[in-house]
């Protein structure tokens, strides 16, 4: 009865996750309709305009300004976010003294509780003014956005990649040194391999949270429709667009914004999507 009652409960959870999945899916698109019929998808994903008309019904929108925020702001921060997570995490496993590993690990943990807003707080008051002094520009810019998306996923997915890499048996590191290789080949051809699964799935992990991510970027990334001519400047991403403008929407400017959503939804979606199929490839 007991066996039977888990495997039912088993299959409901697992339809309900699809059925979920689906039903965000329509209602974005149910919303998104008027905006899907009125300008099509190549027109609204090419277009950086973003006009209200005067009676509040009309008006022109075009997502690509805010599309390009998204994924260059995403784009920098895995750029960033990647090798320097993979060191931490082999810093912890390979190379740091016993007496480090814990409060190394219990910072990284603690980071990673750390709440989005008090990382814009932080990259708004600080980070910004130090990259403005650096480079130029303006301290609210897509490359303080991207920073500061880096510095929110470093500490998830080196705990991540930690764990992953501690599940390496001993035995072949030791057969592997041994044989006379060096740490670099040990953690090469030794832990990476073993561990790749647990590492792909952090960086995927990670990906979906930069996609997403809204309160820290609203900070830093500006707020503004405008085409950004470098790293310095300010612009805007989808999810801040929907943060800071949605409550005051209405009519096709709405429609407009749950067409971003539906698009943002998709591009995470199938990124990550993508990910797993040529991990899952790789694994066959």
């Amino acid at each position: 009865m007991f066996n039977r009652l888990f495997r039912y409960s088993s299959y409901a959870s697992s339809w309900l996750v699809l059925i979920l999945l689906v039903g965000i899916f329509a209602s974005l698109y149910y919303y998104a309709s008027d905006a899907i019929h009125q300008f099509g998808f190549w027109h609204f994903v090419t277009d950086p305009t973003w006009e209200v008309g005067e009676d509040d019904e009309g008006g022109v929108f075009g997502g690509l300004i805010p599309i390009l925020g998204t994924l260059l702001s995403t784009a920098i921060a895995m750029i960033v976010a990647v090798p320097l997570a993979m060191g931490i995490a082999l810093f912890l496993t390979e190379i740091a003294h016993e007496k480090l590993i814990a409060p190394v690990s219990v910072a990284i943990e603690l980071l990673a509780a750390i709440p989005s807003i008090i990382y814009g707080m932080w990259a708004l008051f600080f980070l910004g003014p130090i990259l403005q002094h650096l480079f130029g520009g303006q301290s609210n810019s897509l490359l303080t956005a991207g920073l500061v998306l880096a510095i929110m996923i470093i500490p998830f997915m080196a705990a991540i990649t930690r764990d992953a890499m501690n599940t390496t048996p001993a035995v072949l590191k030791e057969s592997a040194y041994a044989m006379g290789a060096t740490r670099f080949e040990v953690v090469k051809d030794v832990i990476f391999p073993y561990a790749r699964r647990g590492i792909i799935g952090s960086v995927i992990l990670a990906l979906g949270r930069a996609l997403g991510e809204t309160m820290a970027v609203a900070f830093v990334i500006g707020g503004v429709f405008r085409m950004p001519e470098s790293l310095t400047q300010p612009t805007i991403s989808i999810p801040v667009l929907l943060a800071n403008n949605f409550g005051e929407a209405a009519d096709l400017e709405l429609s407009a914004m749950f067409y971003l959503a539906l698009i943002l939804f998709a591009i995470s979606f199938g990124t990550i999507s993508i990910a797993k199929f040529f991990f899952l490839r790789k694994e066959a």
